[in-house]
């Protein structure tokens, strides 16, 4: 039976942004699992698999429903040992755990702050009217209130992610010579930011830049060649 991956759509069903949902899709290709990815717009996420769900990715595998990215990544790990490993072992587990909660807490909130308003033009009209009651309740403020590409969010974003440069100025990905799932934990978010706006958060030049070029060539181009709005 193929894994079924339920994956954050917008309007036109092929375009496929959720940073979450790119995770797995990278861990999944990471565990060399083929996989049937099946397009869900936000307004449908409650629907699928007898109802219930409330966020994606949510993955099935014969008789398991898996929801959450980072539990899904664990999942495959156990399911799949003798294909190649997300982590390398329980430090790596809790590395990646760790990757986790930084990218949404830290990375994921500032990028949202940049695109939120791209998110919602990608979006259908059912969806749209989710989007913005949902994300106005998150934050307390209109969308476009919310929206910040001033100068001074923009260096503070980039400063936030110095303990990452740090890191890629010494090897290849967080995982070293090779990725590892903690590497796939950020590039979704970025992957998110590239696939939904224009807005360059990134300089060219900077080592988390071109890490990132390198995440987006791997599995034969799996991130690059996603298809944008």
């Amino acid at each position: 039976m193929t894994i079924k991956l339920y994956d954050l759509c917008g309007a036109d069903r092929a375009f496929r942004f959720s940073p979450a949902c790119w995770r797995t899709k990278m861990a999944l290709a990471h565990k060399q699992l083929e996989c049937e990815t099946v397009p869900t717009l936000f307004t449908e996420i409650g629907t699928i698999e007898g109802g219930g769900q409330t966020t994606l990715p949510v993955l099935v595998d014969e008789d398991s429903v898996v929801r959450e990215s980072f539990e899904i990544a664990v999942y495959l790990e156990k399911a799949y040992p003798d294909a190649p490993s997300l982590f390398r072992g329980e430090g790596g587990i809790r590395t990646a755990q760790f990757m986790h909660w930084w990218t949404n807490a830290t990375v994921d909130a500032q990028i949202a702050r940049f695109t939120l308003l791209d998110i919602y033009d990608g979006l259908n009209e059912a969806d749209k009217a989710y989007f913005r009651q949902s994300r106005e309740k998150r934050f307390g403020k209109q969308l476009h209130e919310v929206v910040d590409r001033t100068e001074d969010a923009i260096q503070r974003f980039r400063d936030s992610l110095l303990p990452l440069r740090l890191t890629i100025r010494k090897q290849d990905f967080i995982g070293g010579d090779s990725p590892i799932y903690a590497d796939y934990c950020v590039f979704g978010s970025f992957q998110w930011g590239r696939m939904v706006s224009d807005f360059a958060f990134l300089e060219a030049d900077d080592p988390v830049a071109q890490w990132f070029e390198r995440c987006l060539d791997l599995y034969d181009g799996l991130g690059r060649k996603a298809k944008f709005t």
